[in-house]
């Protein structure tokens, strides 16, 4: 196997990091993985906010949580439990319990990823752009965790601090760090190929 597939089939969701910290460079290069993502009509549109403050992180995180819950109080009672089953990701409980960052991990880096509001592609661009950078961060020793509930970074107090205009929209972060953990793979859908003739 090239190192380019075994670096798909290594690739896992890491929600438990070493205090250790990564490089500016590294993260530039991350970044920079991210940047050679396909988009639609190669607009390139993403935007790139990166956390490496831990007390920021932190804080919010404490804030991405309580957004969160009060997201569940006005949803209906099915949408509330797909919430609650997506934020208490069933691999992730005992660290829940046990951690005081329930949203990034207490990984060294956040990547906030943003996008124009007005961008009807911007959810596909923003993917294959995360992809590439948890893959890149794979092939370079590190770790990571794509967290959809960071959009709600935009309902927290301290969002303004981020500077990110109006125009624009959180629409995923990646947390990055050294793992200190090892998840095993998920069994994967094997029956959703149809070749047509």
């Amino acid at each position: 196997m090239n190192e380019v597939m075994k670096t798909i089939y290594e690739r896992r969701a890491v929600r438990k990091y070493k205090k250790t910290a990564v490089s500016r460079d590294i993260i530039e290069q991350l970044i920079a993985a991210g940047s050679m993502a396909p988009s639609a009509m190669n607009k390139q549109s993403w935007k790139f906010y990166v956390l490496t403050n831990k007390a920021t992180i932190h804080s919010f995180s404490t804030e991405i949580a309580h957004a969160a819950f009060k997201e569940v109080k006005h949803t209906s009672i099915t949408d509330a439990v797909k919430m609650s089953l997506s934020f208490f990701h069933l691999s992730t409980i005992v660290n829940f319990i046990t951690s005081d960052d329930h949203i990034f991990y207490g990984a060294p880096v956040v990547i906030l990823i943003t996008a124009p509001k007005a961008d009807d592609w911007s959810g596909l661009n923003t993917g294959m752009c995360a992809q590439n950078i948890m893959l890149a961060a794979k092939a370079m020793g590190l770790d990571t965790c794509p967290v959809g509930f960071a959009r709600l970074i935009m309902q927290t107090k301290d969002y303004a601090s981020l500077n990110i205009p109006d125009t624009e929209m959180v629409e995923l972060a990646i947390t990055v760090g050294y793992g200190d953990e090892h998840p095993a793979a998920h069994e994967r859908v094997k029956n959703n190929v149809h070749f047509v003739n």
